[in-house]
């Protein structure tokens, strides 16, 4: 069996998976609750500029697209960096930021509102992981997702086309 990707199937394959990593972090947010630190929020930013980048690169014609590729394998590699660095903070290996907290609520209309969300207010702390699978966080997952997603957008890039198969 032999699988060949093009240059505009690759970019689109790692928009894909682009999307379906941040699609998981906002599963998690909000249909589990767990509320995200300012690191994990930060983690996405790359992934929102990868994936509309990796729609636009699809429709240039092959030359563009590959230079896309390259665009996106550095992203990620960004991407990888912001995720060991919020992984090593989880560790204690790095001081996090001071004011590492979870996003905030919807606008408060009165002050009964605004005590009544106080109260109701988890601070989330970018030291402590909220989920780990198999001894990782999310931050850590995003290292290595990140890292394949940069490594298969080097490649194919590389290659001029991606094949699986003899």
């Amino acid at each position: 069996m032999r699988i060949s990707l093009t240059m505009r199937q690759a970019v689109l394959a790692v928009a894909l998976g682009a999307a379906a990593t941040v699609g998981g972090a906002l599963v998690f947010e909000h249909v589990f609750g767990y509320v995200p630190c300012k690191l994990c929020l930060m983690q996405r930013n790359p992934y929102y500029i990868a994936i509309p980048m990796g729609l636009v690169a699809a429709l240039l014609p092959p030359r563009y697209a590959r230079a896309g590729l390259w665009l996106l394998a550095l992203i990620f590699v960004v991407s990888a960096g912001l995720g060991a660095y919020h992984a090593g903070v989880e560790w204690g290996f790095f001081v996090g930021p001071s004011d590492c907290g979870g996003g905030s609520g919807a606008a408060a209309g009165n002050v009964g509102d605004f005590m009544s969300q106080l109260q109701n207010t988890r601070v989330v702390s970018c030291t402590q992981a909220a989920w780990r699978f198999l001894g990782l966080s999310l931050a850590g997952w995003n290292v290595l997702i990140s890292l394949g997603l940069a490594a298969f957008a080097a490649i194919t890039a590389a290659r001029k086309g991606f094949r699986i198969g003899g």
